[in-house]
């Protein structure tokens, strides 16, 4: 018995070894498997830092392309706003301009009403009316002042009346005038064929009248027929034929100088200045 134990004790220490060999290896290997995957994680950490450096500096180059971009078009469009700020001083200057004609416009126009409303005082309201329509002065003659029942001939009491606005018109060259002949929608039998040649024969009347005895120049003069077709009141009622059955002389003082302002192109003025 003794003379086997030292062969004993020898392979105990050899597996004993064995073991600790095989830990030791074990924990080795389970070390070098973690390195390996950190290893790995941190290869992949790095590439994603690279994709995220290489896609900034793909939008920097993007942001820095678009400011030289911005810049260039800034350096462009100065002369430009130069010249937009000409062309909006000049509008601005053409349009208080306007307002300026406009305004003169509206007093004389409202000065010509108040010259014959005075000038007209002597004759009924029934007979005549003037007032301010759209801009211009309206004469409104009623058909019992100037002609006779289906007739285009000036009785005397209407020749009066356009005496007297024949005076404001000759002392006032600048004002355009146009007569407007209107009739009801009753058809009429006799000399004219209908009631629209009985309109333009009567607007031709005091047209004469005006020109031939109060010698007002003919190249202001318009002279017009509505027919019944422009009706100031219902032709359904005798008061209301009454009523559209008239003459209306519309004066406006010429507008040479506002047409040529309201033509004007400011494009023009910004590049004269």
């Amino acid at each position: 018995m003794k003379r086997h134990l030292p062969l004993y004790f020898i392979c105990c220490m050899f597996i004993f070894a064995s073991c600790v060999s095989q830990k030791k290896y074990q924990a080795s290997l389970t070390r070098e498997q973690a390195l390996n995957a950190k290893n790995t994680e941190l290869g992949n950490t790095i590439a994603d830092l690279r994709n995220q450096i290489s896609s900034l500096q793909t939008d920097n180059a993007k942001l820095v392309k678009q400011i030289d971009d911005a810049l260039k078009q800034a350096s462009t469009y100065s002369g430009e706003v130069n010249m937009t700020q000409k062309q909006l001083e000049a509008e601005q200057k053409r349009l208080w301009d306007l307002r300026k004609l406009l305004d003169q416009q509206k007093q004389a126009v409202e000065n010509l009403r108040k010259k014959m409303a005075d000038a007209l005082v002597g004759f009924n309201s029934n007979e005549l009316q003037v007032f301010v329509k759209n801009g211009r002065v309206y004469v409104s003659l009623q058909e019992s002042l100037l002609f006779p029942s289906g007739s285009a001939v000036v009785n005397p009491k209407g020749k009066q009346a356009l005496g007297t606005l024949a005076q404001v018109l000759n002392v006032n060259p600048d004002i355009n005038v146009v007569v407007e002949g209107h009739t009801d929608s009753i058809p009429i039998h006799g000399k004219y064929e209908d009631n629209w040649a009985l309109s333009v024969a009567r607007a031709t009347a005091i047209a004469r009248v005006l020109i031939d005895s109060y010698n007002v120049d003919p190249t202001r003069i318009t002279a017009s027929g509505r027919s019944k077709f422009d009706p100031v009141d219902s032709n359904e009622t005798a008061e209301g034929r009454q009523r559209n059955r008239r003459t209306e002389i519309i004066l406006a003082p010429k507008l040479d100088e506002l047409m040529q302002l309201l033509q004007q192109n400011p494009d023009q003025d910004a590049g004269g200045q």
